[in-house]
Order: C-alpha cells, then structure tokens, then sequence
C-alpha cells in the first residue's frame, strides 16, 4: 500500500427532506468515515490505499466492509467483534445549506481498537500513514493505538500526514487540545482547519498557526481556509492557494477529499503549492455532491476541475 490509514467508519443515514429529524420519516442509507473517505479519494485517484478498523459483528458491519472494499481499499487488516456494535449516525439537513450530525457511536466496536490492532510489517511498507485526530478521541485505547502507529511509521521511515479533524461531541477541549499537540509534534505534515489550528496554537493568522507548528517539528503546514482557499507554509516557501468557487450542495466530507487530494499531490512528488492546489479542487469538487464519498473524484475529472472545464457546480445527486 502507498498510504494506510485507520479509523472509525459508521452507516450514516440522511433524512430525505430538509426538515428536523423529529420530522424525518425516510432516510437514506450510505457509509462515511473520516479516514475511509480519505482512503477511497486515493484509490479514486489511482493510488493503493489500505484502511483498518474494527467493526461490530452485524449488518451494519458487513455493509461498511463491503462498501470500502468494493472501492478497492485493502480491507485484510480489519477485524469483526461481537462485544460491541458498529456504530451509526444521523444526518439532519436544513434549509440554507445548514446540516447537522448526531452520533451514535459511543462504546461502538471501532472504540475497541488497540495497539495490538496494529500491523507494523503492513505499515512499514506503506510511504504515508494517514492520520486523524478523530480516532485518538474515541477511547484511551484508540489514542494508545494512534501514538503507536505514528511511533512505528517513524521507525519505519514512514512519512505522517495529520488531519485533527477535531470532532467537539468527542472530546473534552483541554484534553483534546493536549493530546492533539502530543500527536502534532509526531507529524511531517498537518492539515488544520483555521478554528482548529487557532484553538492548538492560541494563534489566529494562518502564518503563525503554520510557525507554530514547524517549530513543533513538522515539514510543512497547509492551514484550510474554506472559501478562502488554503495557507502553506514550509522552511523554505509559504503560499496561498485561491478556492475554486462552486455550489456548494453538502460541505461535510470537503476536508477529507482535501486530505486526499494532497497526499495524492505528495506521492505524484508535486511541488507543495500544487499539492494543495490539488487538494483544493478535490475539495470544491466534493462539497458540490451530496454525501461524503459519492463525490470523490477520478483522475480524469480532477484535471478537468483544474483546467476549469468542468460543471461541476451544478452538480446534483
């Protein structure tokens, strides 16, 4: 595999109208998952890409498995359990664009993962270890698990990208900002949103955010800035990467098809303004598809985001 990631990924199930849930008869059944979302961007984009977990021996088990593996993620390091279920959340969509999530996955069979989860033969091969601070959060196992797979990837000479993703209904806010810190200080390259890199740092400019963390002991910083593109920062150049203006239909799984955007941009070997150039349209291009996978893109219809001849703002599922 190029690039192993790990994580917690749940059936999500989207109301279909836009009205509060109490409201919502008939949902719609699909599979989302911070770091399978960034797993199946890759194979999407020509990459081999390989995802762990653990799942509940049931249904929704069976389906999440089969969905990642039918997008041609390695899924032969993932484990079932019967002492606890896969987990599920709900997707309520407003008028104006507004959505909201609500979890179900406390004590769910991902938050049994463990260090002993962990494969370092199958992580040792791979060139980038994926990670979010997303799984860290879901029990002290889980964030064992994590500091032991960026640990080994270091031992293994295994380049680390790290995403918090910062998930509040997970975490309590000083230990969230403790541990993710502990976990920022291990990688090569960080990927924090403008809010989450102000909250760990204390700083509000993406150009402090980005020096913050290099003195941390990372290659590179790329700050996201929504609409407003992106900020980059390394030891030796710093830059900004305009958005690609689009209708936005569903922002939740922008950041993750961004994450895989640019980690597609570092195994290409592309300078780092264009891996985040890259990261960019693989973003614009997700939140104009409603889901959090559904609009991942090919190669073929990334480059047509980049050379500005595709529709994609009126695209709509």
């Amino acid at each position: 595999m190029e690039v192993v990631t790990f994580g917690e990924s749940m059936v999500l199930f989207s109301g279909d109208q836009e009205l509060p849930l109490e409201y919502v008869h008939q949902f719609h059944k699909q599979m989302a998952g911070a770091e399978s979302n960034v797993a199946i961007g890759l194979t999407r984009l020509g990459h081999s890409a390989g995802w762990f977990s653990k799942l509940g021996q049931d249904a929704f088990g069976r389906y999440i498995l089969q969905s990642i593996r039918g997008q041609g993620v390695d899924t032969s390091r993932c484990t079932y359990t019967d002492a606890a279920p896969t987990g599920v959340f709900f997707k309520e969509r407003r008028s104006g664009g507004k959505t909201q999530v609500y979890y179900y996955r406390h004590q769910s069979a991902a938050s049994l993962m463990s260090k002993e989860d962990l494969d370092e033969s199958y992580l040792a091969q791979a060139k980038i270890l994926h990670v979010t601070g997303i799984t860290p959060a879901l029990s002290e196992s889980c964030f064992e698990l994590t500091m032991h797979a960026m640990d080994a990837a270091k031992r293994n000479q295994v380049c680390i990208v790290f995403d918090p993703n910062i998930r509040w209904k997970l975490w309590d806010r000083d230990k969230a900002k403790s541990r993710l810190l502990e976990l920022a200080a291990k990688a090569d390259y960080i990927l924090p949103g403008l809010d989450e890199g102000e909250f760990l740092t204390g700083r509000p400019r993406p150009k402090d955010i980005a020096e913050f963390f290099l003195k941390l002991g990372s290659k590179a910083v790329i700050v996201k800035l929504g609409k407003d593109g992106a900020y980059y920062q390394s030891l030796t150049e710093r830059g900004h990467v305009p958005s690609i203006s689009v209708q936005e239909i569903d922002p939740v799984g922008a950041g993750d098809g961004f994450a895989a955007g640019f980690i597609s941009g570092l195994l290409r070997q592309d300078t780092l303004a264009n891996a985040v150039t890259r990261a960019n349209a693989v973003g614009a291009i997700v939140v104009g598809v409603q889901g959090d996978t559904e609009g991942l893109p090919n190669e073929e219809e990334l480059q047509e985001m980049l050379s500005g001849q595709t529709g994609y703002q009126n695209v709509q599922r």
